[in-house]
């Protein structure tokens, strides 16, 4: 089994691992941002994915990437997990009807909470504690779900008809159009900005250039919140007009 993963702060890889290392240690995971990754689709059948739900959708990042390589999921087998900051409706099953469409079969899925990453807006933002808590009851929900895979017994949360209702009635109907397209709202702060160039390093769209010695934001953002949650001025903002706290998954894990 391979573990395939879209992560922005963490969150997503972290519990791919977790699951991974409960359920198999000899399993490997590979962002879709790596290379390596179309070899190991054309030499495997059963595959875990793992992504940060984004107004209960798919980062446009990552259907980009399920759409781009149709060809490689004919007949594969795919359990799907699901990272949020508080309810999704159908996360995991948003993914799972788009693999469908391509010819795979999807044999689960998972929804887990984690802490918020969205780090220019108040909402979800909870103390240390409790987002260390939070980490630590998933932990708990994947290894309850890897027992009860183990029997044969696969979670499948986010999957049929009431979850797919929640989903787009929860959030979709509202937001899904955010989504849809890639973002042209990433912002630079030039007075803040230091020309460090982390954000160009780590941007998964290449969607930030040096200019003048500053950062310069352009039109494809996938709303990772990678750049804003490691930007050491907090000089570049997304959603809201200030960053209110950076975050990544290692704060919790201390």
């Amino acid at each position: 089994m391979i573990g395939i993963y879209f992560s922005g702060t963490g969150n997503s890889t972290y519990v791919l691992d977790v699951f991974l290392q409960q359920y198999n240690d000899d399993s490997v995971i590979f962002s879709i941002e790596d290379e390596k990754l179309i070899e190991q689709l054309n030499n495997h059948d059963e595959f875990i994915f793992s992504y940060p739900v984004q107004y209960s959708t798919v980062p446009k990042i990552l259907r980009d990437f399920i759409n781009k390589n149709s060809n490689m999921w004919n007949g594969k087998k795919v359990f799907i997990i699901a990272t949020m900051g508080l309810f999704s409706g159908d996360g995991a099953g948003v993914l799972g009807r788009l693999l469908k469409h391509h010819g795979a079969i999807i044999t689960g899925g998972l929804h887990l909470k984690m802490p918020d990453s969205i780090a220019d807006e108040k909402v979800l933002k909870r103390s240390l504690k409790k987002n260390k808590k939070i980490v630590e009851n998933a932990n708990k929900k994947i290894k309850k779900a890897i027992i009860e895979i183990k029997k044969g017994k696969y979670p499948k949360e986010g999957l049929g008809i009431l979850y797919r209702i929640a989903g787009f009635f929860g959030q979709r109907l509202w937001f899904g159009y955010k989504t849809r397209n890639y973002s042209k709202q990433l912002k630079v702060d030039k007075d803040k900005c230091v020309g460090c160039s982390k954000c160009v390093k780590i941007c998964p769209m290449k969607n930030i250039q040096m200019k003048d010695g500053k950062a310069n934001a352009n039109e494809k953002c996938t709303m990772c919140y990678r750049c804003i949650n490691q930007c050491p001025k907090q000089a570049i903002t997304l959603l809201g007009k200030k960053v209110i706290e950076q975050t990544s998954v290692e704060k919790y894990l201390k």
